[in-house]
């Protein structure tokens, strides 16, 4: 490994070029783009209602299985419902996590004064 130091910079550092230095930018947010987060937005609280009322329903079904032997199979749609509530928390977090990304894009472009397209 070389001792050296590098050269000092003198002067103004190199101007960017169009389209080789400048990183690329963000492409424009269009009307579509917006209701689609809107869309997405309403989505992730259908998904979340429906996956509280599964709760909810899935404990009153237990609490009927409980009660009396001929309603057992009433745990086994409780199991049932837990199983959906499992396999929907993947799609709420995704759900979620892209409307919040679009919803952010889109007030970031009304913050810099953009008109929308």
């Amino acid at each position: 490994m070389s001792d050296q130091q590098p050269p000092p910079r003198w002067g103004a550092p190199p101007v960017a070029q169009p389209g080789v230095y400048a990183p690329p930018r963000a492409r424009e947010v269009t009307a579509s783009y917006r209701r689609w987060a809107v869309v997405l937005t309403w989505a992730a609280f259908v998904v979340a209602a429906l996956m509280a009322v599964a709760l909810v329903l899935s404990i009153v079904f237990l609490v009927w299985a409980d009660q009396d032997t001929r309603n057992a199979a009433y745990g086994y749609l409780a199991l049932v419902l837990w199983v959906g509530i499992a396999a929907g928390v993947p799609v709420l977090i995704a759900v979620t996590v892209s409307a919040r990304n679009m919803r952010r894009r889109v007030r970031q472009q009304n913050r810099t004064g953009n008109a929308p397209s």
